[in-house]
């Protein structure tokens, strides 16, 4: 990252672990001033935001560093979380498969993902996929940021 960039602290309510967590990504700096930030991270667990967002965050002293306040404009792009179920599938055949269609991902751990999906990007044939996957058992998936395009696509 360059000086430009900073780690926002992110504390939100998690649907898929069922409790609280503190995630830290990073984002560009757009207006130090006004704390007017860039995510430039994949979200992992589902805080309301996507990869391209403008926020805001402001220094909070009991989180010890810049913590995410709210979203100040939506990039259009999507996230969506991906956990592999069969046992013993190399879950690198979907995130490659997915970064040809120019999704890009950051994986937790051998069997949990999260995908960003541009606003450029048709999610029609990204959830055809994905959907292929999820009904022969390889995968299930959510989808915590759809973005309004990406919602017409599959509409």
């Amino acid at each position: 990252m360059d000086n430009t960039s900073k780690k926002i602290i992110f504390r939100y309510y998690s649907d898929v672990l069922e409790e609280e967590i503190v995630e830290t990504m990073w984002a560009e700096t757009l207006d130090e001033e006004n704390g007017v930030y860039k995510l430039d991270s994949i979200p992992f667990y589902g805080p309301l935001i996507a990869t391209d967002d403008i926020f805001y965050a402001e220094f909070d002293e009991s989180e010890g560093g810049l913590t995410f306040r709210e979203v100040i404009e939506y990039s259009g792009n999507s996230i969506v979380q991906i956990v592999i179920t069969q046992e013993d599938f190399n879950k690198e055949i979907i995130r490659d498969e997915l970064r040809n269609l120019n999704c890009e991902s950051e994986g937790l751990n051998d069997t949990f993902f999260s995908v960003e999906i541009l606003e450029s990007t048709d999610y029609k044939t990204i959830k055809s996929i994905l959907d292929n996957y999820e009904e022969s058992g390889v995968l299930s998936y959510a989808e915590p940021i759809l973005s309004v395009k990406h919602s017409d696509d599959i509409a």
